[in-house]
């Protein structure tokens, strides 16, 4: 019930002591202001690894190779490792049932293509349907590469935005030719990728295709492939971990490379390392709400010793109350409202301001690794929970020392 005879005395209460409380309400203030600034931006470096990771899978598997550095059964270090179709073929077979996409790649820097009037330098990938969703790239218009377009090596393009832009102007480039390399490739779509114009500065044509045009046989240079995600993500992980180990045993085992030789057939877990930065990104969090954590404490150590101090000022009081018949718990929940009182008003406005700032600020941070930082409605709820609960835990002590207080003794307290 609500009791305004009670909430007086609160306000009379503090109006006495206006600097005293102006101080402790200041010190749990800036402890809830600094706790939201630090999770705001823990987020934000949130959302910027994990805009990061989105430029591609985040459960891709990649293989490539350089040349040998050991000698192995009368070979000599210094062979280049080629990969080939087979190579591609052995392990899409033998964990097709653990894989998500797969895709061989074959690339070109520095191609010149041509439109009308306009000509410009830009990189081709030679790929398969599936690296659509291996490179998370988002067809803008038409369509990406298909089966049929990879078995019978057709001369077709998707384009990049930025490379559509470059060329083509606001003219629709669907249905149009570009010209490499002396021969016209159709262009069938328009894509766009998280990783911007960096990825959008390149056309990708069937690696079938582009064996034939640049005479490479049956050459690759890299395997990528993503591993089905389970419910679990530690048990991903281990999965992922061990198709790499096996791929890369085997690939050397292929190509006669000494089984300790790092450097000739190399593999790349995009899970491990994803599982690497999120293990970070966590203890980042765990540090953030203890420095947060401990700066609210001390906030909060202040509203108990004012709390100790007003329940000494007022012992004669306390005193006539409980002899005209007042109980412990009365003078329990008087004093521990007042604390929660205070702790709540101050934390609230330390909040409120933390919040604003991050609104205000935080569209313009640019960053790689920090994106967007701000606070969600769950974790600004959990600080209005750690509110109360300190609050009435810096209001406890005082107030059972209050409760404990002889009338008698009280009213000969000067």
């Amino acid at each position: 019930m609500f009791d305004i005879e009670r909430w007086q005395e609160i306000f009379e209460t503090l109006r006495k002591n206006k600097l005293r409380t102006f101080l402790t309400g200041l010190s749990v203030a800036s402890g809830i202001f600094i706790l939201v600034i630090l999770l705001g931006f823990s987020k934000g470096i949130e959302n910027g690894v994990t805009s990061q990771f989105q430029r591609d899978a985040t459960n891709m598997i990649t293989v490539w190779t350089n040349r040998t550095t050991k000698e192995y059964k009368g070979l000599n270090p210094g062979r280049y490792v080629q990969l080939k179709n087979g190579d591609f073929d052995m392990v899409s077979t033998k964990y097709k049932d653990y894989l998500e996409y797969e895709s061989s790649l074959h690339g070109m820097w520095g191609v010149t293509m041509t439109y009308g009037n306009q000509t410009g330098s830009y990189r081709i990938r030679g790929v398969m349907p599936d690296h659509q969703f291996i490179e998370n790239a988002d067809i803008l218009k038409g369509r990406f590469l298909n089966q049929a377009d990879l078995d019978e090596a057709k001369k077709v393009a998707v384009i990049g935005n930025k490379l559509k832009r470059d060329l083509f102007k606001d003219e629709d480039a669907i249905d149009k030719n570009i010209l490499m390399y002396g021969m016209n490739f159709k262009v069938i779509g328009v894509f766009s990728d998280p990783g911007g114009d960096r990825e959008e500065d390149q056309a990708y044509i069937p690696i079938s295709t582009s064996q034939k045009v640049f005479n490479i046989g049956d050459n690759i240079r890299n395997m990528l492939f993503t591993v089905e995600m389970s419910d679990n993500f530690s048990d991903a992980v281990t999965l992922s971990q061990n198709i790499s180990t096996e791929i890369e045993s085997q690939i050397k085992q292929m190509h006669t490379v000494a089984p300790d030789d790092t450097g000739a057939v190399r593999v790349y877990n995009t899970l491990e390392e994803a599982k690497k930065i999120y293990k970070l990104i966590d203890t980042i969090k765990a540090v953030f709400w203890f420095v947060g954590i401990g700066t609210i404490i001390a906030g909060i150590v202040g509203v108990g010793n004012i709390m100790l101090i007003i329940v000494k000022e007022r012992t004669k009081e306390i005193g006539i109350r409980k002899a005209l018949g007042a109980l412990p718990w009365s003078i329990i929940g008087m004093i521990i409202q007042e604390a929660v009182f205070v702790t709540m008003f101050s934390g609230l406005f330390g909040l409120i301001s933390g919040l604003a700032l991050l609104e205000a600020v935080g569209p313009q941070v640019e960053s790689d690794f920090i994106k967007y930082p701000q606070v969600d409605f769950n974790i600004a709820i959990t600080t209005v929970f750690i509110l109360v609960f300190a609050g009435a835990l810096a209001g406890f002590i005082p107030a059972y020392r209050a409760a404990k207080i002889k009338p008698i003794e009280a009213l000969r307290d000067e």
